[in-house]
């Protein structure tokens, strides 16, 4: 029987100790529940003994899956191998809520590329400790919520934020240049569900205007780094780096604009691939099957 097209797919990620039989014993419980695999990656790391795999599959006839069925099938497979899993639908559409200062740039090539389909998320409010961009969230349709924030009211802002959080159901936080520390209260409760992006160079150039510090050194690489956020600022497990080369003729403000670019695709990148249930992490790396 010829699967249609348009059959309904799901997604099964997991993560073991790497172990005779695993792909076996996947590939199996997924026969005997009456699927065909479409696409099936696998990584297994001699460094720390980890087996990681993804598995995207759909009925052999087309028929809608039963996901409550399927992880009640596959847990006796999981405890066996002591595994990390979760199984989803391919086509779900995250609960997003995006954060903003006053950089346009990551928030509307963000809301650009899922109005047009390229990513596959419910973005479901825009959350900023500035008002400027609120064009932007009315101009995409997505409820916009001003935030002020100063150092002595920073723990009513994350609360207030944390508050959105629950009462809208977000599975994703996207830091689209948020240009506020979070607390390590924050960042626990966001954990793995949290993704940030920053200019990256090397060397590193922090405080203000890194690009004009760069300009000064007379950098020939500039790039941005998307990776998860922890209490450790701008140290949580990479998700997505871009690097560009750049020349001695360019002036500082051409240099922001080409890291601008990079920022852009690193943190689209990193979005999708988390969306997308593509993302494994693993103390503070991960695993991104592309």
């Amino acid at each position: 029987m010829t699967r249609p097209a348009d059959a309904q797919h799901g997604v099964l990620v997991l993560s073991c100790q790497d172990a005779p039989g695993i792909v076996h014993a996947v590939s199996g419980l997924l026969v005997q529940e009456g699927c065909t695999i479409i696409e099936s990656h696998q990584f297994d790391s001699l460094t720390s003994g980890m087996f990681y795999m993804r598995v995207e599959f759909a009925h052999s006839d087309g028929s809608p899956l039963d996901f409550g069925r399927l992880c009640g099938a596959f847990e006796e497979v999981a405890q066996r191998f002591e595994m990390n899993w979760r199984i989803a639908d391919a086509a779900e559409r995250q609960r997003v809520l995006i954060m903003v200062s006053q950089y346009a740039h990551c928030l509307n090539d963000l809301l650009f590329r899922n109005s047009i389909g390229e990513l596959n998320l419910d973005v479901v409010a825009i959350v900023s400790n500035h008002p400027d961009l609120k064009g932007i969230a009315d101009f995409y349709g997505v409820p916009f919520h001003y935030i002020p924030v100063t150092k002595e009211t920073k723990p009513e802002a994350e609360a207030a934020l944390l508050e959105i959080v629950r009462a809208e159901r977000v599975q994703l936080v996207v830091l689209a240049r948020y240009m506020q520390i979070l607390t390590d209260d924050l960042c626990r409760a966001l954990e793995g569900r949290a993704i940030n992006i920053h200019h990256s160079m090397l060397p590193s150039f922090k405080g203000a205007r890194p690009y004009h510090q760069a300009h000064a050194r007379g950098v020939k690489f500039i790039g941005a780094t998307a990776h998860y956020v922890t209490a450790d600022l701008d140290e949580g497990p990479i998700i997505e780096q871009e690097m560009l080369r750049v020349s001695h003729s360019l002036s500082p403000e051409q240099l922001a604009a080409r890291g601008r670019e990079a920022e852009t695709r690193a943190l689209a990148h990193a979005v999708r691939w988390h969306t997308e249930n593509r993302v494994v992490i693993h103390g503070n790396r991960t695993v991104v099957f592309e």
